[in-house]
């Protein structure tokens, strides 16, 4: 691959639903610039992008894949991403790395959910985006009612045609381009005249096109008004500058299968994607905010956005550089572990194909190999300049299962599979629950978890089983309540005897806490921290249905020893008894965790989301109006949402979105209580 300046690089993430083409696009502009020497098919697994075992199991994407294009004199980096939803964190890190974002749109479904999210996505982070209206060549293919969809869906009027269609279905021919008023047919593209049946429509689409260019600059729009007449290089100046601000969206159409548009397509990925050194990001430096040029002589800084731990070529960190270059062999210092490496490794990256590279430029994409200690998020600098770069924020794990290893070799091996694949993916989490006595896996949703369970098999050889997770309850009292309790035991020989008076009370500042207000001796100061050691076995494994205690004060007051067979060991039984006669008597309750649960839907679906959380034990805090999406935040008990993401897409058609955070815990429905108490299920 030649070597490449930051201006001639584009970073475009390939956005959409699940099933919209993205994929099969980026196989197209392999094959149309030479790459690939035939096209590969989703369907055999045989894509450049599709290189993971899961991909080809499910015929779906599920990872990021850096694809690089040479056209003309740019590399064009498409980072085709999952539009699944549950692999929202592959979107994330793609548009990190990314500049723009190239939305693929089936020409017969319109706006699809995935669509939305992924507007909505490039919307917040102020990214320009550019539409592609894919297979134009099927059965009831539909340009204008595609466009009209997205308009109504996303809000948003500046979505703007670049081209119209010639034909649709069978007979779809080519495309018009609007800014040229040329036709460009087939799969060469080749120029012609516009048909004389397109002539009209033609010219009225114009009219809003060379608008909406005008629009966006101030010296454009006093000429429009003049009635003076744009010429072409004044229409893509404005329409540049309004791609640019995000105050255009392009729609160009064409088909991916039948490689007809796609030259044009990337005439616009080259034309209106700002360059890397168009955008600067933010970072730090010695605590103090900076902004990141994509500067070749600037201080180096690469931010690792993606990793994978492959069996055979190991750790491999997928870097954007947003400054400076990296060179193989240079000394590079981690920011986050100030530990200095070797670059020993540096490769450009196509799916899985890596080719060796001598440097890294500001505004490219690479891979690092066999780098220790570094992971999604790192930012790779020089040693003698530390800086950072600011890093997306992920969202929260929404779906949980337990996890247990199948046999004892599988044991061993659980712990560092579980690290490896939370490693690869930051919307992947696990954690040790004390108060269930299991290792959780959380992700965004059931197929998201599923997939780390296959990886760990695949490629860490290592087999879970896993169950629904039980919900970490907790136990405390009410009220104030005492007991008494004597342990004696004769054996023949030296004996036991210890006699506990013990308070159990409410403690309001959480915790737990021990006291004593023995006087006169009726108990000898060594024997208390044994009457607290008996107590402490107690709370881990809870009294009434084997859940941790919580917000209690222990309190002994009296008691009796023996000289001769009083002991460690019986006064820890004394105050282990004690305690759970004291605790079952001072009205015992179970804590269950509240969640503030934070809904995004459209309005539509509003009513039956609130009705939903009544039926949940649900309390609506608030709602808030977004555009045409209403956002409802709410307190729900964990119990109540544990698979509430398949429900709410069932409910809402997917276009429900959600957040989930911890609050606070609070007393179980003494309806429930009594239920959960007495047969300690979750």
């Amino acid at each position: 691959m030649a070597k490449y300046k930051t201006e001639q690089i584009r970073n475009v993430a390939l956005l959409g639903h699940g099933g919209a083409g993205k994929t099969t696009l980026t196989e197209a502009l392999l094959f149309k610039t030479g790459a690939i020497g035939r096209m590969g098919r989703v369907e055999d697994g045989s894509t450049v992008s599709d290189w993971d075992a899961e991909e080809h199991r499910r015929g779906i994407s599920i990872n990021l894949s850096v694809i690089p294009v040479e056209f003309e004199t740019l590399k064009i980096n498409l980072i085709d991403a999952p539009g699944y939803q549950d692999f929202v964190g592959e979107v994330i890190s793609s548009l990190f790395a990314a500049e723009a974002g190239l939305l693929v749109v089936d020409a017969v479904s319109g706006c699809q959910v995935g669509t939305e999210l992924a507007y909505d996505r490039l919307r917040e982070l102020q990214k320009p985006r550019i539409v592609f209206v894919n297979r134009m060549d099927r059965e009831n293919a539909n340009f204008t009612n595609a466009v009209q969809s997205m308009r109504t869906t996303l809000g948003d009027e500046k979505i703007v045609p670049f081209q119209i269609p010639i034909g649709a279905a069978e007979s779809f021919q080519g495309v018009v381009s609007l800014i040229e008023m040329k036709a460009y047919l087939g799969p060469e593209g080749k120029e012609a005249p516009i048909p004389a049946d397109y002539q009209a429509e033609a010219e009225e689409a114009r009219i809003t096109l060379v608008e909406a260019a005008a629009e966006a600059d101030d010296e454009l729009i006093l000429k429009y008004l003049e009635g003076e007449e744009l010429t072409i290089d004044e229409v893509r100046h404005g329409l540049h500058v309004g791609v640019k601000n995000c105050a255009i969206t392009p729609v160009y159409c064409g088909t991916a299968t039948g490689g007809i548009g796609l030259e044009r397509l990337m005439q616009s990925l080259r034309r209106y994607v700002p360059a890397p050194n168009e955008r600067s990001v933010t970072g730090a430096k010695d605590g103090s905010e900076i902004q990141l040029e994509s500067d070749r002589n600037g201080p180096v800084a690469g931010a690792v956005f993606k990793t994978i731990i492959d069996r055979y070529v190991g750790r491999m960190n997928y870097v954007r550089v947003f400054s400076g270059k990296i060179a193989r062999d240079a000394q590079i210092a981690n920011a986050r572990t100030g530990r200095t490496v070797r670059v020993a490794n540096l490769f450009s990256v196509r799916g899985k194909e890596l080719q060796n590279l001598d440097e890294l430029v500001a505004g490219d994409i690479g891979v690092m190999t066999k780098l220790e200690d570094v992971q999604t998020g790192d930012t790779l600098c020089a040693p003698e300049q530390v800086v950072t770069v600011t890093l997306p924020s992920y969202p929260r794990p929404l779906y949980s299962v337990a996890v247990a290893p199948v046999s004892q070799n599988d044991s061993a091996k659980m712990g560092p599979s579980l690290t490896s694949v939370a490693e690869e993916d930051p919307t992947l989490r696990y954690q040790n629950i004390s108060a269930t006595k299991q290792t959780v896996l959380q992700g965004m949703g059931e197929t998201h978890v599923d997939v780390a369970v296959h990886r760990m098999a695949q490629k860490f050889g290592t087999n879970v089983e896993t169950a629904a997770p039980k919900v970490p309850y907790q136990e405390t009292v009410t009220k104030s309540a005492s007991a008494q309790y004597r342990h004696k035991k004769q054996t023949g020989g030296a004996g036991q005897f210890a006699e506990v008076h013990l308070r159990v009370e409410p403690l309001p500042a959480g915790g737990y806490e021990f006291a004593s207000e023995v006087f006169g001796g009726a108990i000898s100061n060594s024997f208390f921290p044994s009457i607290e050691k008996g107590i402490k076995s107690v709370l881990d494994n809870g009294v009434i249905a084997g859940y941790p205690v919580v917000d209690v004060k222990a309190i002994v007051f009296d008691g009796k020893e023996h000289p001769v067979d009083s002991k460690d060991i019986a006064f820890q039984t004394a105050g282990r008894e004690v305690f759970k006669m004291a605790f079952k008597a001072a009205n015992p309750v179970l804590l269950e965790p509240i969640y503030i649960v934070e809904v995004t839907v459209p309005d539509e679906y509003m009513g039956d989301v609130m009705s939903d959380f009544n039926t949940r034990r649900g309390r609506v805090l608030g709602m808030e109006q977004k555009s045409n999406r209403t956002v409802v935040r709410a307190t729900v008990p964990l119990s109540e949402i544990m698979r509430y993401s398949t429900d709410l897409r069932s409910m809402t058609q997917g276009r429900g979105v959600y957040t989930i955070e911890f609050d606070h815990y609070e007393p179980v429905p003494s309806l429930l209580n009594s239920t959960l108490g007495s047969c300690g299920l979750s």
